[in-house]
Parts: structure tokens; C-alpha cells; sequence
């Protein structure tokens, strides 16, 4: 049976919710840079998918019009002080999101990627929700190679049961999501390339 369940990420981040802002804050600069090269503009909709306690809100251009998504009730609590005019949270799976085909013009996917059963699912899903030409912003940790470095295998045994999966490869999620997505950039953002700054666009 796999570790990795919706049920499980429910009852480890509701565990992890009165701690996650001292982890999740040193990620800050980070989260804070993917959002500034969507280049948002004024009434744009935006989607954040797995929005946790809400570290990435204070991040977002005023004027944009925003949906922040979460699978754990305890994480949305948390968040909503965060909240500013034209931001609402939903409780929703990231797998299946309730909202409507071609409804957004940029999502953000921020350590999401990584944690989700499912990632080439969650990717296909936010590329329904954008209209043609919108863009994915993603800032996540991705392995180097489709067999990662020993010692990455060997830190995500603990990694993956308590966190995050530290062995995912970009390439395998993105061609495996099916969805008609370009990769506009992919560079390096810490930890040696880790952790990486990605962007997509849906093809028009």
C-alpha cells in the first residue's frame, strides 16, 4: 500500500499546520520570486493550488483576483487572516479541483508537485483551469536524472513518510500530465538546482 494518500497528507499537514509558517517562511524570498516572474497584472484570476497557510498570499499584486485551494481544513484556518480584497480559500483536492474549464489566467503551484500522489494528475488539472495562453508558475524540488543520486533515494525514505517526495523528475510530470503545456523557463533556485523555478504555458 503507498504512504503517499490523500487521507495521510490530510492527518500529517493537520499535524504539521501549527508548525508549518516556521518551515514553509524559509522559503519566503523563493516563493515570493516565482510569483514576481508571472509578471501578474491588475483583475488577472489567479489559482494557487495548495496554498498551505497561506505563506504565499502576502506575495501577490494587489488588483489580482485569487482562489487559494488546500486539501486540510487546519491548514485554511490558518490562512484566512492572510486574506485581502479579492482572495478566497476553498477547501479543495488538487486532483480534481471545482472550478471551472478555462476559468483562470495563471496558477501557481508552490511545493505541491511534490507532495501530492498523484503530480502529473494535479498538472493536468491546472492546466484545465487556465484559458489558452495563461501560465504555471511551479517552484518545487525535482530530481536531476529519472534515477535520482543515491543519496536522494536514500533521503526521500524519511522525506516522502514525513513531508515530501525529493525524487520526482520534471519531465516525466509534465509529458506524463498529457496536458498541452510548453516549458517557458526552468532554472535553478537553491540547494544546487533542488530546488527549481519553473514556468509553463498552456498552448493556445
Amino acid at each position: 500500500m503507498p504512504i503517499n494518500t490523500n487521507p495521510w497528507n490530510r492527518l500529517r499537514y493537520t499535524l504539521w499546520a501549527p508548525f508549518y509558517d516556521a518551515v514553509g517562511g524559509l522559503f519566503d524570498a523563493w516563493r515570493q520570486e516565482s510569483i514576481r516572474r508571472l509578471d501578474l497584472r491588475p483583475r488577472e484570476r489567479v489559482l494557487l493550488v495548495g496554498a498551505g497557510t497561506g505563506g504565499d498570499l502576502p506575495f501577490f499584486p494587489a488588483g489580482c483576483r485569487l482562489l487559494a485551494t488546500d486539501l486540510t481544513p487546519a491548514m485554511l484556518r490558518r490562512a484566512r487572516p492572510r486574506l485581502r480584497d479579492g482572495m478566497h480559500l476553498a477547501l479543495m483536492d488538487g486532483h480534481e479541483l471545482g472550478v471551472r474549464t478555462g476559468a483562470f489566467d495563471a496558477v501557481v503551484l508552490h511545493l505541491i508537485l511534490a507532495v501530492l500522489p498523484d503530480p502529473r494528475r494535479c498538472l493536468r488539472e491546472a492546466a484545465r483551469a487556465l484559458r489558452p495562453g495563461g501560465r504555471i508558475a511551479v517552484f518545487d524540488k525535482f530530481a536531476p536524472s529519472r534515477k535520482p543520486p543515491l543519496a536522494l533515494r536514500a533521503v526521500n525514505v524519511a522525506a516522502n513518510a514525513l513531508f515530501t517526495d525529493v525524487t520526482r523528475y520534471l519531465p516525466d510530470i509534465v509529458e506524463g500530465s498529457g496536458a498541452p503545456l510548453v516549458v517557458e523557463r526552468d532554472e535553478a533556485a537553491l540547494l544546487g538546482g533542488l530546488f527549481r523555478y519553473v514556468r509553463l504555458r498552456k498552448v493556445e
